[in-house]
């Protein structure tokens, strides 16, 4: 039987650029071959009936890395942490291949740990196990949280013994695959103007307006169109990822896509109570990519992706675009975090969306309540009786009720601006924005204790069901 991974019909779209971009590379060979996880849910999005994929068909494709185009490590450059790097690219994993998917978008199928590539350096170009199962949690966590981010198509280990830092070791190997819009970077661009090759930065601009902006191809403005864009996706990302309790901890500019999509997931973690300072990766001794610096940094690295834009751009048109940031975040954000209290941002005027949100974030930081638990319970108690006395509202437990007062008072006046028929919108919307599960560490590590000392998948299969009960 055909594969039918291999039978699809790949586009060159990026391999048509040149090898300006990328180096051809192969696979490494490994000695084992076990499928941990396929996602079914991205199967129909390729045309494909899940029931009609096996097991073996992803193993071939995405394990052994059987691939009907040449693979492309991609070459990019970054600031990481404010310092540019000059010697990045794809280092342990490559472009496998580009898909038409049934809603007439192209989208990546990207490996990590599949080898060494020519920006490898001294490291070995694999994934650990445990950075996979991570990778494939938080991609799933944050789909189902509404933010725009990348999946996982799959994720087989390998059977290799790897040697870290930062786990236990030996440690168990993988291959990963991605599924996302693009894996072309910010850091794409700024390797272009680094190399002094404005001539490639228009050709890879017009790539990727005509590619992933097709509605601005015929804009007789469509540069200024498309970076307008570019920072109100990015804007919205950043506000997606704050509502959602998520810090990325390496907001690089060579982790930032030129489509404002989320991707790559290495020391991420959710938050566990309210604290803009939380910092979630243990080698980022300042904190510059804490939770609550993430809008800023965004925010700079659109002003840095300026540098190689500016070649081919307006610069009264970049500044224009950037200059949309604030507000695009600010209003994303507040609308997010109202939609989480079950409301309508829409349907509130200005003034009050502030004040709620407000004391919201002020409620949980002074408290230090668990941010998911707060929604959560939200969702779970949430009773349209709540209308006849603000006192009931989240009533009980081990708590000063004093700070809860003004938070309680104006959500009571809300809910009781609604009519009582709205009450069961109210109650719906909070089940959907607010699941009960958190993907916070304690979680993920219980589930990695099981799989490395029993090697027992079920635990981690079952969380991945509670993360897409609400789907």
């Amino acid at each position: 039987m055909t594969n039918p991974f291999l039978s699809l019909d790949y586009e060159p779209a990026l391999e048509a650029l040149g090898e300006e971009y990328y180096d051809p590379v192969k696979a490494a060979e490994f000695p084992q071959q076990r499928l941990r996880f396929r996602n079914d849910r991205l199967l129909p999005r390729l045309g494909l009936d899940p029931a009609a994929v096996s097991d073996s068909d992803f193993i071939e494709a995405f394990g052994l890395l059987q691939g009907p185009r040449p693979f492309l490590a991609l070459r990019y450059h970054g600031y990481q942490f404010g310092e540019y790097n000059p010697y990045l690219g794809d280092g342990r994993g490559f472009l496998y291949g580009q898909v038409r998917g049934t809603d007439g978008e192209l989208y990546d199928f990207g490996t990590k740990g599949s080898g060494q590539t020519p920006y490898s350096r001294s490291a070995d170009g694999r994934l650990t196990l445990k950075g996979g199962v991570r990778e494939v949690l938080a991609a799933e966590a944050l789909h189902q949280l509404g933010v725009r981010t990348s999946r996982c198509l799959s994720l087989v280990e390998t059977g290799e013994d790897l040697w870290r830092g930062d786990e236990p070791s030996p440690t168990r190997s993988s291959v990963m695959v991605r599924f996302s819009r693009s894996h072309i970077r910010f850091g794409t661009f700024e390797r272009l103007q680094y190399i002094q090759r404005p001539d490639l930065i228009r050709q890879l601009l017009d790539h990727v307006i005509e590619i992933y902006y097709p509605h601005l191809a015929a804009a007789a403005d469509r540069d200024a169109q498309f970076y307008a864009e570019l920072v109100r996706r990015v804007a919205m990302l950043a506000a997606q990822w704050t509502a959602a309790g998520f810090c990325h901890a390496v907001l690089n500019t060579d982790n930032m896509s030129i489509t404002g999509e989320s991707f790559d997931y290495g020391p991420y973690a959710f938050i566990p109570t309210y604290e803009p300072r939380f910092t979630a990766a243990y080698f980022d001794y300042g904190g510059r990519y804490c939770y609550g610096n993430q809008p800023g940094i965004c925010r700079l690295n659109l002003e840095m992706l300026q540098t190689p834009l500016r070649l081919v751009m307006n610069q009264s048109d970049l500044k224009a675009g950037l200059g949309e940031f604030d507000e695009a975040y600010f209003s994303a954000y507040r609308q997010l975090m109202v939609a989480r209290l079950g409301l309508n941002a829409s349907q509130l005027a200005a003034e009050t969306v502030r004040e709620l949100v407000q004391l919201t974030t002020a409620l949980l930081y002074e408290t230090q309540i668990g941010y998911h638990a707060f929604f959560a319970q939200l969702a779970r108690d949430f009773n349209p009786y709540w209308r006849k006395d603000w006192a009931e509202i989240l009533r009980g437990g081990e708590f000063d009720p004093a700070p809860w007062e003004p938070w309680r008072k104006l959500y009571y006046q809300l809910l009781n601006d609604l009519p009582l028929e709205a009450m069961a919108t109210v109650g719906e919307q909070l089940r959907d924005r607010n699941p009960q599960t958190a993907l916070l560490r304690p979680v993920i590590e219980s589930v990695w204790a099981s799989i490395t000392e029993a090697d027992d998948w079920q635990p981690f299969y079952d969380l991945l069901a509670t993360l897409w009960a609400k789907q």
